[in-house]
């Protein structure tokens, strides 16, 4: 490994010219302790930028949490230094009292083994009464804490239950109205079918309607229509007009009468000539046709 990253290499010797020379020692003592502890040697790799920064990171995490890890190693190693010698003193003062472990009853063993359990469980130095005392307020300072949360949960529990039943509830009804809506698809789509060709034939007619309102518009302007000549005026003359119609009626009916004669008095009197003469022609007939009827009748 050593040889590998020497001074010899020339692409070694650009890393190190590149990147901190103290960053890559301690990358290179690390992997070289690392391996040395699996019995192993480190195996050949090029030395990049990357490789560097990320091995760096990697060693610095390792070294903190083996640090870390020997802090509590000391620690656990200290108290079970305490722990044994607690046990000695413990065990020589049984013995001074004639009650040596091997000589002390099953149940009194099972007491104890249940004391220490007991003293693991609440997590104390020692198995004094202070000691279980102490643990055992903090243990009901807890479970108040607990019951108080539990209370809570158990309140808003009971109002998301009752917002759940409403929900259900309110999601049965929207399921029934849903499947009123869809029974009512059918029928909906035959109206508006229905509206829609009605609405086709009302454009039609309303285009048609517009078209005859525009001529009409037209036709009123041509012959002077304006919007002061209402239906009540329109009324009002022709009532006016009838009424004119029945003065003039007689004076039409003189005057047509007249009209069959002739306008000079020597015209009329021609005219009366010729109408005797056509009496007397007729008379004359009526006598011939007679006289030849009788000569017949002879």
């Amino acid at each position: 490994m050593s040889d590998n990253i020497s001074g010899s290499d020339p692409s070694v010797i650009e890393i190190e010219s590149n990147f901190d020379s103290g960053r890559i020692s301690d990358v290179k003592a690390w992997l070289a302790s690392q391996y040395d502890a699996a019995g192993k040697d480190v195996p050949d790799f090029e030395y990049t930028p990357r490789t560097i920064g990320r091995l760096h990171n990697l060693s610095t995490l390792s070294q903190a949490k083996t640090q870390a890890a020997g802090i509590l190693a000391t620690d656990f190693r200290q108290k079970a230094a305490e722990y044994r010698c607690q046990a000695a003193r413990v065990r020589e003062i049984l013995e001074n009292v004639g009650l040596p472990q091997e000589g002390l009853p099953s149940n009194v063993v099972a007491s104890a083994q249940c004391l220490a359990n007991v003293a693991n469980l609440l997590n104390t130095r020692d198995t004094e009464l202070s000691s279980f005392l102490v643990a055992m307020g903090d243990m009901s300072l807890r479970k108040s804490e607990v019951e108080e949360k539990r209370a809570k949960v158990q309140k808003e529990s009971k109002i998301l239950l009752d917002y759940t039943r409403k929900a259900i509830a309110r999601m049965t009804y929207l399921k029934r109205i849903l499947g009123q809506l869809e029974d009512d698809v059918a029928p909906c789509e035959a109206q508006m079918e229905n509206w829609k060709t009605n609405l086709a034939i009302m454009a039609s007619k309303e285009r048609q309607y517009l078209q005859q309102y525009r001529n009409y518009k037209a036709l009123l302007n041509r012959v002077g229509y304006t919007p002061e000549i209402s239906h009540g005026v329109l009324v009002e003359m022709a009532e006016h007009r009838k009424d004119l119609e029945k003065k003039t009626k007689p004076i039409l009916d003189t005057l047509r009468s007249y009209q069959d004669l002739p306008p000079d008095k020597a015209l009329a009197a021609l005219a009366i000539e010729d109408k005797k003469m056509q009496y007397a022609a007729a008379e004359k007939r009526l006598e011939d046709v007679l006289q030849s009827a009788l000569a017949t009748s002879e």
